[in-house]
């Protein structure tokens, strides 16, 4: 017998948000790690805010908003606002009622500089590796490092000359003729995003504006324990590479770490040396600093075969996270999200390797 579609709004409703989200949901015990890990991190909230006002939203709620925003690949945040209204999981992860009203998209905007700074993203990155450590789910030996660019939100309509003084044309997309004109970034700027920088990473590859992201990558399990974004430049990748390996835990120890053939120059196999790290460094075809003494080992060959995984974190971050092409401006609030983004990779991975949900949720 067909049924009849006899829809009338209910005036109240005796069901909870805990009993609508299914218990083997993934969401679930990602959700506990997150407020655990929030919850650690309530003397950095209280330096940013005032002791006096009006309430503010609690900034747990919004970190864990920009969580799913990063997980389920939503564009922007008024999108993310519009979804947390209607979509009862987004709700209860966050922390709201079904009656509580959702704030408004400007808060993330009006947050940015307090609450998603490099400094407390870099906060909740640390203490997301810490828990790895805790899991003993990271090695404090082998890492590989490489970098990759970030697209920014410029045209090259606004690469301009520094010392240009012209009134702008007026329009919304003014025409441009820049065809024939040497455009360095040594005299040229971006009227949009002055930290960007016109780059190419290979010789075949269009020139466009970016900036560059570096990690630090252990190869037990593929988990990302450094981020560090920079101007795009031919140097950036050694020089970030030699800056996060500084960082590590534990300098005492000697440790590996694997990388391309960009790696392959004296300076950065000296630098290495030097913070009583390996580098297993892939070899050049000619005029290459890497000697016998280096090759000769097994590990060489595990690091140059692990090193390759590092590729799956720059994968997830733009097709997943969202950054492919940064829509915020500035390599200040760029490196926040970076970290975010990558702390959320990093719980998503732990997830999947140490049991927090099932293998077929990862």
């Amino acid at each position: 017998m067909r049924g009849n579609q006899d829809f009338q709004g209910a005036m109240f409703s005796y069901i909870s948000l805990e009993e609508r989200v299914p218990a083997t949901h993934p969401l679930r015990k990602l959700r506990a790690v997150v407020d655990a890990l929030l919850a650690a991190m309530n003397r950095e909230f209280d330096a940013v805010y005032a002791r006096r006002g009006r309430p503010s939203v609690p900034p747990e709620m919004l970190l864990k908003a920009l969580l799913l925003q990063i997980l389920f690949s939503i564009r922007s945040e008024r999108q993310l606002v519009e979804a947390i209204e209607y979509n009862l999981l987004y709700r209860w992860f966050v922390g709201l009622n079904i009656e509580d009203k959702v704030w408004d998209h400007s808060t993330f905007s009006a947050n940015r500089e307090r609450l998603f700074n490099e400094d407390l993203a870099r906060a909740f990155f640390e203490r997301v590796k810490h828990t790895a450590d805790w899991a003993s789910l990271s090695s404090d030996e082998h890492f590989s490092v490489d970098g990759t660019l970030i697209e920014a939100w410029a045209s090259h309509k606004s690469f301009k000359r520094r010392d240009d003084d012209q009134t702008p044309t007026e329009g919304r997309n003014p025409e441009v003729d820049f065809k024939g004109q040497q455009r360095c970034n040594d005299t040229h700027a971006s009227t949009t995003d002055p930290d960007a920088r016109l780059f190419k990473k290979s010789a075949g590859d269009k020139a466009r504006l970016c900036h560059m992201a570096h990690i630090l990558m252990e190869n037990r399990n593929g988990l990302i324990v450094d981020v560090q974004i920079t101007h795009a430049r031919g140097t950036a990748e050694r020089e970030a590479a030699l800056a996060m390996l500084g960082r590590r835990g534990n300098k005492n120890k000697r440790a590996t770490v694997g990388a391309d053939k960009g790696y392959d120059s004296k300076t950065f196999i000296e630098g290495c040396r030097k913070l009583k790290v390996t580098p297993h460094v892939a070899a050049k075809d000619r005029h290459s600093a890497v000697d016998a003494r280096i090759t000769r080992h097994e590990g060489y060959k595990t690091s140059q075969k692990v090193r390759k995984r590092i590729e799956e974190a720059f994968g997830w971050i733009k097709t997943v996270g969202g950054l492919a092409k940064t829509k915020l401006i500035g390599q200040a609030k760029l490196t926040g999200q970076a970290l975010l983004c990558f702390a959320t990779y990093n719980l998503v991975r732990m997830g999947s390797i140490g049991g927090w949900w099932d293998a077929h949720h990862a």
